[in-house]
């Protein structure tokens, strides 16, 4: 049996724990997945999320280090002691493989296999790069952790974005992986306001979300009875948003909504003005569920759409969007817009295929 360990920041949602658990649900012959998570969650979610590990027959192994938010240091200080805890997990179980995800557990990774490099025999790690910018205040570390991966031949990007810009940054050239997302049956959202044109924002309120051009657009273009916004989503930005749209009548801000991929057929459009992405599961899951995006031109989420899809925009800007905004119109349910986004999410991000590609890997 090989066992293969996902390392991965904490059991909530999130985008790259979202990858470790559909490809930990693979029911090939001859592996045993654990998910191993490297600060001990404490939302709402966490429960859902040990509950479908569970559901799915996933081992699973929660962290000592509690989550404290503030300034990243609790994650970082996790990293370091990391090698602490896991290696009696690690000798119990002896990996065949040890796959990472997002760069606190790639820093975790890299420093328990300095710590402990003849734990290497017999154990391939695979690391999946989820983003096209890396080790924001932390580059010389960072160069050190890619060496690592590099020499290791580590290293899949989820999309094109992200490879290309992994090349241009490290000069290492990584196979593409694309992330597989499931199809999420539907049920109606009940906030939709009717005779409007919902437009649903769903995400971290952080500046690489756009959450700045959001809040513009929503100004710009909310003069007038056509259009209500939801902005479903909390992060270090909320308090802007709630102080520069909370009152407005054709906004409505909610918190993190579990599920929310069960929700998005009931909406109009998505809007993303992500000002980059690794590979964008949100904007997957809306096409999947029929839900057209209206998206900023960016790395990572340009790449799961289709090359002429019409509701991109250039460099988030705001005269483009203003002029987009106004040609839209109520969704119908036979949709044109929608039905292509799904036929090309489906024919690029299946799951299964996802699965197949990273076992091939990891026998590589």
């Amino acid at each position: 049996m090989k066992k293969v360990f996902h390392i991965i920041s904490h059991f909530d949602v999130g985008g790259a724990e979202r990858v470790a658990v559909n490809i930990a649900k693979s029911k090939t012959a001859g592996y045993e997945y654990h998910v191993v998570e490297l600060i001990r969650a404490r939302s709402r979610f966490s429960r859902g999320f040990v509950s479908e590990l569970q559901a799915a027959g996933i081992r699973y192994h929660r962290a000592l280090m509690p989550d404290v938010h503030w300034h990243y240091v609790f994650e970082r200080l996790a990293a370091v002691v990391f090698p602490l805890w896991f290696l009696p997990l690690f000798i119990k179980h002896r990996p065949a493989v040890v796959h990472t995800h997002t760069e606190m557990p790639d820093m975790a990774v890299w420093w328990f296999f300095t710590l402990f490099p003849k734990l290497l025999t017999g154990c391939k790690v695979v690391r999946t790069i989820h983003n096209t910018r890396l080790w924001a205040g932390l580059g010389h570390t960072g160069r050190r952790v890619e060496r690592f991966f590099m020499r290791n031949n580590a290293n899949v990007a989820i999309s094109v974005s992200v490879r290309d810009s992994y090349e241009n940054n490290y000069g290492q050239r990584p196979p593409i992986i694309y992330n597989g997302v499931a199809e999420t049956p539907q049920r109606p959202y009940d906030g939709i306001v009717k005779d409007k044109i919902n437009i649903l924002f769903a995400g971290r309120l952080e500046p690489q979300k756009g959450v700045s051009t959001l809040i513009s657009i929503v100004k710009r273009v909310s003069i007038g009875a056509r259009f209500h916004f939801h902005i479903i989503g909390d992060g270090s930005l909320r308090a802007d948003v709630e102080r520069e749209l909370g009152g407005m009548e054709s906004v409505t801000l909610r918190p993190p909504i579990g599920g929310i991929a069960a929700c998005l057929s009931s909406f109009d459009y998505m809007l993303m003005p992500s000002e980059f992405e690794g590979l964008s599961i949100m904007s997957i899951e809306a096409s999947l569920a029929g839900l057209p995006v209206i998206a900023n031109r960016a790395p990572g989420l340009a790449d799961t759409l289709p090359q002429d899809w019409p509701l991109m925009v250039g460099g988030n800007d705001l005269g483009q969007y203003a002029a987009l905004f106004r040609t839209l119109k109520r969704r119908t349910p036979d949709d044109e817009l929608g039905r292509k986004a799904a036929a090309f999410a489906r024919s690029k991000f299946g799951i299964r295929r996802m699965q197949q590609a990273y076992e091939a890997f990891y026998e590589y």
